[in-house]
């Protein structure tokens, strides 16, 4: 699923208008009663009460239907008319009309000291007086919002460009000190889809419009945008085919399309073999979980190597796994083995001592050196350890996965000032070296030289110990079936998110381990093949 620019949303409306012969009116119409309709599946209570704060421009218009809607319904509404420009849209204007004519209660917050606030490049404005019997006040006679449920923010869409001020910097001041529940129509308002949000209405749901936008799913602007939901409104396909994007949305569709179909004759020898290396004294558990992912994920063989001491550690823990183990004791001191795996995945757990980082970097001179090098995954200290000597990375085959958490990823990238520029430091790092990484997160990124792909999958319950070693070894179980890198980062963290999803009900999020995304892999996998794409 495409994620697009604010313009290419703009012209994508403007074809859905034309192509489908329908009115602009008709178009916020759809999109305001998407919002409606989840808006009372969710809160189906008739006395919530409702306040909606609607701007002059096109998304104050979509907050105006919203209004008409749940005071037909029988819901307590009250609408405040923020006029932070005495330029309406013509859409805005009439739908105005409208909720009056239906008899919304609406006021217009003016400014006690200049109506006239600037121009926030709101499209299709033009200057028109409003009806002159809507009551007009200033924000500080307006009460407090106590007596209010929920407070829904309308003020400004995909379109604003520069930083709010004025009277609707006021409002939205006041509607985030409230400590009411804030939910924001189609974005919050004040966030921008380009750039760092450094003042934004604090939502606490965010309600888009179909088309997701990069900016709603990452980190830094978690607190404007709370939980993320998209709903449907009906924009042309054929114009959403026709825009052109770098950057895409991982849902339950696009994972069904790479799943590779399990043979009838399939046997171990024909699934791949992946090993997995890394374990250290303290921390052979790492392998444990990525070597017992690594099969789940549905590979033929998994071959552990780690320290010595950690052979027993293994075979005791998961025997289907076979080991290799290191001369040395606690740690690794060289990389031998003879079998011809199908990928690897290294780092986890390897600590970094000195000798373990010679062994790693004889291991990849050697790989490097095949004829065919054998497709990798590098984690924790393999990364560590990677970016204590960059000249290795060049060893590194093209299509290696990378999958550093955010301070691994820094130390490899160097620190960044927002996230756009983590997302720009990560491409040039991706396109350098000719690899993928897996930018780990609520909304996991995986960024390699030509694309960017957000996923939609997970939940808190993935923020526990050992999760990331299951993903490695997800992965690369993926990678030794014979998918693509890309295509084996892309599932391997839709199934690993996939996991958290379905365990709802069955695990809480707080007592939710490493182990259970490992037992859930099976219910994911069905998941998605009987097409319950519904999560996500």
């Amino acid at each position: 699923m495409k994620i697009l620019t604010s313009g290419q949303i703009r012209e994508i409306d403007a074809k859905t208008v034309l192509r489908e012969q329908i009115s602009s009116l008709d178009l916020m119409e759809r999109a305001a009663t998407a919002f409606y309709r989840w808006l009372i599946e969710k809160y189906d209570r008739k006395d919530t009460s409702i306040l909606i704060f609607a701007g002059v421009g096109n998304n104050g218009g979509d907050a105006l239907v919203v209004a008409r809607l749940l005071h037909r319904a029988g819901y307590p509404v009250k609408v405040l008319v923020v006029e932070y420009s005495a330029s309406y849209s013509d859409d805005c204007l009439h739908n105005l009309c409208l909720a009056e004519a239906a008899g919304v209660s609406c006021t217009k917050i003016v400014s006690a000291n200049d109506l006239s606030q600037g121009d926030l490049s709101l499209s299709d404005s033009h200057k028109s007086p409003v009806a002159s019997n809507i009551p007009e006040v200033c924000l500080s006679d307006i009460p407090p919002f106590d007596k209010y449920d929920l407070l829904i923010d309308g003020l400004f869409g995909t379109g604003l460009n520069r930083e709010v001020s004025g009277l609707a910097r006021e409002v939205i001041a006041r509607m985030n000190e409230s400590g009411k529940r804030i939910i924001s129509i189609d974005v919050p308002s004040g966030l921008f889809l380009d750039r760092k949000t450094t003042f934004a209405v604090e939502a606490y749901e965010t309600v888009t419009f179909q088309i997701p936008k990069l900016a709603l799913y990452l980190p830094g602007n978690q607190r404007f945008c709370g939980e993320v939901y998209r709903v449907e409104i009906g924009l042309n396909e054929e114009a959403i085919a026709e825009a052109d994007s770098d950057i895409f949305f991982t849902c339950g569709e696009e994972a069904r399309g790479w799943l590779k179909p399990l043979p009838r004759f399939a046997h171990k020898g024909t699934l791949g073999h992946a090993l997995v290396i890394g374990g250290s004294l303290g921390m052979m558990g790492s392998v444990c979980l990525a070597a017992k992912a690594a099969l789940r994920s549905g590979c033929g063989l998994v071959t552990a190597y780690l320290p010595h001491s950690g052979v027993p550690i293994i075979q005791g823990h998961f025997p289907e796994a076979m080991a290799i183990g290191d001369a040395h004791g606690s740690r690794i001191t060289s990389i031998e083995y003879n079998l011809k795996p199908n990928a690897i995945g290294i780092g986890i757990g390897m600590g970094q001592h000195n000798e373990t980082a010679q062994a790693l970097h004889r291991f990849l001179k050697k790989n490097h050196g095949l004829e065919n090098s054998v497709p990798l995954v590098v984690d924790a200290d393999g990364l560590n350890i990677l970016s204590k000597y960059p000249e290795w990375l060049s060893l590194l085959p093209r299509g290696t996965i990378l999958t550093p958490h955010p301070k691994e990823l820094s130390r490899l990238i160097g620190e960044w000032s927002d996230d756009f520029d983590k997302i720009r430091r990560t491409r040039a790092f991706a396109r350098e070296y000719g690899v993928i990484v897996v930018v780990k997160g609520a909304f996991s990124l995986v960024i390699d030289a030509e694309t960017i792909h957000v996923n939609s999958s997970g939940s808190p319950a993935l923020a526990t110990a050992g999760c990331g070693d299951v993903l490695t070894g997800m992965i690369t179980g993926l990678l030794a079936q014979g998918y693509p890198p890309l295509d084996a980062a892309r599932l391997g963290v839709y199934l690993h998110g996939l996991t958290a999803n379905l365990a709802i009900g069955r695990v809480h999020e707080r007592a939710f381990i490493a182990s259970d995304i490992i037992d859930g892999i099976g219910n994911a996998y069905a998941f998605l093949e009987k097409g319950h794409l519904g999560l996500a």
